[in-house]
């Protein structure tokens, strides 16, 4: 069950480098209105639980939190919102999915086409890419919060199907509909947990030197630089010696 992931790694890290306040808020209360619009009963509704979850982790007020919840509902306007998926490559053929959340499909596709070009990458066509990644839960919990064996019992007893130890946390990976069983395990446990996320995960990596590399964390930062978009998947891998590399520069 253990093993190593280094682009978890890196979507984990470029993901928090560019978690200005403000960004995660507007993120988190969009996941909250697409949830609520399946529908507002919480208890009733798995996805609406998680993103109220993630959006407690990032300290959105609680009013922001309801409001959020009657945008989606319909009790408040401002619950235009589109759930989109974009597919397209970047440098060295990594394959890229980006997933948005926008009031103006018009306008995202064309910013999100910009961007690629922008950072030497391209758009794909509709199931170009999405075909090489797996929809998977995805909890990821900071190593000093809890043992191995605690980690390794409680979520396989919960539903987990695979649990990656990286250099400062555990990656635990689970099938959608048991997302919300191994959550609640843990947090029953009383284990912190950092996020948890439903993800794309690459069947495969391509691994990219570090010019690539560079290169392709460029483009993820132009990428989460826009307010719409939620997440950035990719499959690109890369080495402990070339991080190390990037990171000093």
């Amino acid at each position: 069950m253990a093993g190593h992931s280094k682009w978890a790694n890196i979507k984990h890290r470029k993901g928090r480098q560019d978690a200005v306040r403000s960004k995660q808020f507007t993120r988190a209360a969009k996941e909250i209105i697409i949830a609520a619009k399946i529908s507002g009963d919480i208890a009733n509704n798995p996805r609406l639980r998680s993103a109220i979850a993630a959006a407690k982790a990032v300290n959105l007020p609680k009013d922001k939190i309801e409001n959020a919840i009657k945008k989606g509902t319909g009790e408040l306007a401002g619950g235009d919102i589109y759930e989109i998926t974009y597919e397209g490559y970047g440098p060295g053929g990594v394959a890229i999915l980006i997933e948005v959340a926008s009031d103006n499909k018009n306008r995202i596709v064309a910013e999100m086409r910009h961007t690629l070009n922008k950072g030497n990458g391209n758009m794909g066509e509709a199931g170009s890419v999405a075909w090489m990644f797996d929809n998977k839960g995805q909890i990821i919990i900071k190593k000093d919060a809890v043992t191995e064996e605690q980690v390794m019992e409680i979520g396989l007893e919960a539903g987990a199907d695979d649990i990656i130890e990286e250099t400062e946390e555990w990656d635990i990976r689970c099938e959608p509909t048991d997302m919300e069983a191994v959550r609640t395990a843990f947090e029953e446990a009383g284990i912190a947990i950092e996020s948890a996320e439903m993800a794309k995960i690459p069947q495969n990596t391509i691994e990219l030197d570090a010019d690539g590399a560079r290169k392709m964390l460029r483009l993820i930062d132009l990428l989460e630089e826009n307010e719409d978009v939620q997440n950035v998947f990719t499959n690109m891998d890369v080495s402990d010696d070339v991080m190390a590399e990037l990171n000093a520069e």
